[in-house]
């Protein structure tokens, strides 16, 4: 049987039987490189909503979430996972200087427009030597749309940046920015550069596109029973299908110059 041949430990199988498959792929890519580090201490996770990403991605953590979302924290009180968990922006950390040794943040900076603000605070709070790990889209995101490139092969370049703004504003960012620029907001604020890397290219970035379209069954489920997923399980045979047409993706190759997202490690000085 299919079903008998997927590893329902891994984070593939993980994210898209919980969440909309396209969410689920680029999770699962995300908490590979979290699972990769070495993570110790007080943790915080910046922007925790309903806590599925980082409950999948770092089990076992010491961690702390906060999120300017009631409803979000709610869902991840459920979990039993997190330490605490606090409603609040993060423009104002209602925690002492130096309270923690890593902060995480995934996909999250990019939808906060004052996100300036957020970088003081998490600087502040964060540990000497202590670790800001984020992941965020960059300007590549923009460039590799799909349909947009489609627009542009067929000079309606009007029509390609108008579907650009679009896809952005579905997508809530507020800083789809050049690499360079997410590196320096970190250094502006004290914060050393320990390591970084591109992600998620054009291929994987038209597999999310695509899906936001694809994925509706899985939105009017969410807003019907409150799942994503109604049958999260190896016998849902779509589910399956999924799996194994991701599955080469999400053991091959992620990291590439060209990526639309970047994987930043900073060090607070």
């Amino acid at each position: 049987m299919i079903k008998d041949r997927i590893d329902t430990q891994d984070l593939l199988w993980q994210n898209i039987s919980e969440l909309p498959y396209f969410r689920g792929f680029l999770r699962s890519i995300e908490g590979g490189f979290f699972r990769e580090l070495t993570i110790q201490g007080d943790v915080l996770d910046l922007g925790c909503g309903d806590g599925h990403f980082t409950s999948k991605s770092l089990p076992g953590s010491k961690v702390q979430g906060i999120d300017p979302a009631f409803f979000s924290l709610r869902a991840a009180k459920k979990l039993n996972y997190y330490s605490g968990l606090v409603c609040s922006d993060g423009d104002y950390l209602p925690y002492q200087n130096s309270s923690f040794d890593t902060i995480i943040s995934n996909s999250v900076l990019e939808h906060i427009p004052d996100v300036e603000s957020v970088i003081h605070e998490v600087s502040r709070v964060l540990r000497k030597g202590g670790n800001f790990i984020i992941s965020v889209p960059n300007s590549n995101f923009t460039k590799n749309l799909s349909i947009a490139k489609f627009f542009e092969r067929w000079r309606l370049q009007r029509i390609a940046n108008s579907y650009r703004r679009l896809f952005n504003w579905i997508s809530r960012h507020h800083h789809p920015d050049p690499e360079e620029i997410w590196l320096d907001r970190l250094r502006d604020h004290g914060l050393i550069i320990k390591d970084e890397w591109n992600y998620f290219p054009p291929e994987y970035l038209k597999i999310l596109e695509w899906g936001h379209y694809f994925g509706l069954p899985s939105w009017i489920n969410f807003k019907l029973f409150g799942r994503w997923i109604l049958n999260p399980n190896t016998t849902n045979y779509l589910l399956n299908r999924i799996y194994y047409w991701l599955h080469p993706y999400f053991i091959g190759e992620s990291k590439s110059a060209n990526g639309s997202y970047t994987f930043i490690i900073a060090e607070k000085q």
